[in-house]
């Protein structure tokens, strides 16, 4: 069997939080302690993205994901809320290969963008998201949705760091 994308299940779900953990320590290097301890996806809301058929693993031969993403429906956009690879399998296009993936999902569902939010400072955030083909939103132009999760965000203590939104349209 070779690596595919395919739904996750909720058999993945104490793998999708190793990976989260494992690709949240990578921001030790760079000093962003907090994100690097924060707690991964809770259980539960795997589950809820995982029954709504809104979460995709990327797995190896063996079937074990290596990385997955979840998104949700944002002011009639589809929105990334995360993208996470195992350091031991990054350098392979496998979140490029996710997010190519979810654009193709998002088409079929006549969504006209992606949206996600990140660190702008970040190697493998702000800068990796425009090599995808994301662009920065104005704060301007931000919609109501994408103003409510940057609210929470910055009420999680995010914004310590510079953070925007950004946008692909499809």
């Amino acid at each position: 069997m070779h690596p595919v994308i395919r739904l996750a299940k909720k058999d993945d779900i104490p793998r999708l939080r190793a990976i989260e953990r494992a690709a949240g320590r990578q921001f030790l290097d760079i000093g962003m302690r907090a994100v690097a301890e924060d707690e991964p996806p809770a259980s539960e809301v795997l589950r809820q993205y995982i029954d709504a058929d809104r979460a995709w693993v990327h797995t190896d031969a063996r079937d074990v994901p290596a990385a997955y993403v979840v998104v949700d429906l944002v002011d009639g956009c589809v929105h990334i809320e995360q993208v996470s690879v195992d350091p031991g399998h990054a350098r392979k296009r496998i979140g490029a290969g996710l997010i190519e993936h979810v654009a193709g999902w998002a088409k079929e569902h006549g969504a006209p963008a992606l949206t996600l939010t990140t660190f702008t400072d970040v190697a493998w955030n702000g800068p990796y998201y425009e090599r995808c083909g994301f662009r920065a939103v104005p704060e301007a132009e931000l919609t109501p949705g994408l103003r409510d999760i940057r609210a929470a965000e910055t009420a999680h203590g995010l914004d310590q760091w510079p953070r925007t939104c950004m946008r692909r349209a499809l």
